[in-house]
């Protein structure tokens, strides 16, 4: 089963390869690129019923002595995390594939989207399976590398700016890690996590103080923690479609996975636990008040995207057993809707001809399905019972009352109000979008400034480059109101959306197993034990 760990970055990475060399093939490329999505998918499965069966798995690389190898370990939490991104990167890429059939044309040279997602996809990969804080590093590197190509497919001016503002962004980022790296390795002369566990409390605790610190500060950048999260709203919404996915469904929870590794792993008696609430609390309201004032639908979702990562940290900042749990069962469901959310935008953009929603109406009498597509996940994510968005906030206000604190009674409140504001958000999108008529000829309405949807290349370069960039409108007097262009919906595209909803309904449906799972993840991190014996038996007591 050790020997499975490595699959998962070196599949991506030797699909990447083979698909830059078939740059010209673009029916080959296609081929390679689902071939490695699905051998890794199938690799996540093995992994979570092993590490579910016997405890974490470990394999060393690089034939050195332990510990100073690399070690790559999978336990529940992270075997979780694998399965659940190696499934939303596949199906994204089969949205992206349809997007690429329905609007490629045979003058584009983006043939080399396909390496550079399926880099991204083993960045994502080796962040999970990290077993040290310099492979984490390295892990973050790939991301940043693959995703400034992809934020900038097609070259607008907008996406430069958006991608150059993310890339400043995540190198401030990269050089703090770097930093505390080089600290952690001065003071406990380890990076190897498992290690440092062991090392970390017999040292300063004024330095260990200082080293969480940066290291929160690191993550929280990557993770869209406010006041570090007003780079993601400009980044995400100029992306093309399936890119903004991955990245809103996948790369902030990266950061937040790493926020569990090293507060649970390497400080488990924290004094900041306090601090992880209060920036919890901010991040849900700052996000949500900017949720509810967007105009456009993918700006809207972004800010619930800075919103619900609170969410996140009030389950970590409780650090109790039902705390974590619910944090990680809420990471696993939004991973999962806001990534539905964002892909159906696109097949709101293609059948309404905007993501603005002073644009569109009518749609449910266009589109019913395509209603029921936004209706399901957006009511999920304000979690309206029965849905999994209900269950896991549920999970977090019972560690909150459980905690009894001050603070730990204000984000019980705030995480009510957070969530009926998103539900004002989501309901107003759906009404305006799908619920009133559309506008008729010469009738009086906003008029926004229209979306640019630049048309890409065959069906190997366009995938994941045709898409609105949507940007905050400027009211200007119209010589004519908008109209919906009324496209059909094609059907990869569709197959691909309704995949991912049906899969966060199914989280819904088995929420109690999982919240089983999410249990005993929370209590081997809380423990730590079962993780440190499994990397370094040699040196547990």
């Amino acid at each position: 089963m050790a020997n499975l760990l490595p699959l998962p970055v070196l599949l991506p990475l030797l699909g990447a390869a083979l698909t830059l060399v078939a740059r010209r093939r673009p029916r080959t490329q296609v081929a390679i690129s689902l071939l490695v999505l699905a051998a890794s998918l199938g690799v996540a499965i093995a992994l979570m019923w092993g590490t579910h069966d016997q405890g974490p798995i470990v394999l060393w690389l690089g034939a050195w002595t332990e510990p100073l190898g690399i070690a790559l370990v999978a336990d529940r939490l992270s075997a979780l995390m694998l399965l659940i991104s190696s499934f939303v990167i596949l199906v994204v890429l089969v949205f992206a594939i349809g997007q690429g059939v329905a609007d490629g044309d045979e003058d584009s040279p983006l043939s080399i989207y396909f390496p550079t997602y399926l880099v991204l996809s083993a960045g994502v990969s080796n962040a999970f399976l990290a077993g040290d804080l310099f492979n984490l590093f390295v892990s973050f590197e790939m991301l940043l590398f693959a995703s400034f190509v992809l934020l900038t497919l097609g070259g607008s001016g907008s996406r430069i700016r958006a991608g150059t503002t993310y890339v400043i962004v995540s190198m401030v980022s990269s050089f703090l890690f770097l930093v505390a790296i080089a600290g952690i390795y001065a003071a406990a002369g380890t990076v190897n996590m498992a290690q440092l566990s062991l090392r970390l409390p017999d040292i300063d605790p004024t330095v260990s103080l200082a080293l969480q610190l940066m290291l929160l500060t690191v993550f929280g950048i990557k993770a869209a923690v406010f006041p570090m999260s007003a780079w993601l709203p400009d980044s995400y919404p100029s992306a093309p479609v399936p890119v903004s996915a991955v990245f809103a469904g996948l790369l902030t929870k990266v950061g937040v996975y790493a926020i569990v590794r090293t507060q649970f792993l390497l400080f488990p008696e924290s004094p900041l636990h306090t601090l992880l609430m209060i920036a919890g609390l901010l991040t849900m309201l700052v996000g949500i008040l900017g949720a509810v004032a967007q105009p456009g639908i993918k700006r809207m979702l972004s800010f619930t995207l800075v919103s619900h990562i609170g969410y996140m940290l009030f389950g970590i900042g409780v650090a109790s057993g039902l705390g974590l749990s619910a944090a990680i069962f809420y990471i696993a469901h939004h991973i999962i809707v806001q990534t539905a959310l964002f892909l159906i935008s696109g097949l709101i953009e293609r059948v309404g001809g905007s993501t603005v929603i002073n644009r569109l109406g009518g749609l449910a009498a266009t589109s019913p399905v395509l209603a029921i597509l936004f209706f399901v996940p957006a009511m999920n994510l304000a979690g309206i019972p029965p849905f999994s968005g209900f269950v896991g906030k549920v999970g977090l206000v019972q560690a909150g009352v459980a905690d009894g604190g001050a603070v730990a009674w204000t984000l019980v409140v705030g995480s009510v109000v957070t969530s009926l504001l998103t539900l004002y958000a989501v309901a107003k999108t759906w009404s305006f979008a799908f619920w009133r008529p559309r506008a008729e000829e010469g009738a009086d309405q906003t008029f926004e400034i229209p979306t640019l949807t630049p048309s890409f290349g065959r069906l190997s370069d366009a995938i994941g480059a045709v898409v609105a960039h949507e940007r905050p409108s400027t009211p200007i007097s119209p010589p004519a109101p908008s109209r919906q262009v009324d496209r059909p919906m094609p059907p990869l595209m569709l197959g691909a959306a309704s995949a991912v909803v049906v899969f966060s309904m199914g989280l819904s449906v088995f929420a109690g197993p999982l919240f089983t799972y999410t249990d005993a993840a929370a209590r081997q991190m809380i423990t730590r034990d079962a993780y440190v014996e499994a990397v370094l038996p040699q040196e547990v007591p």
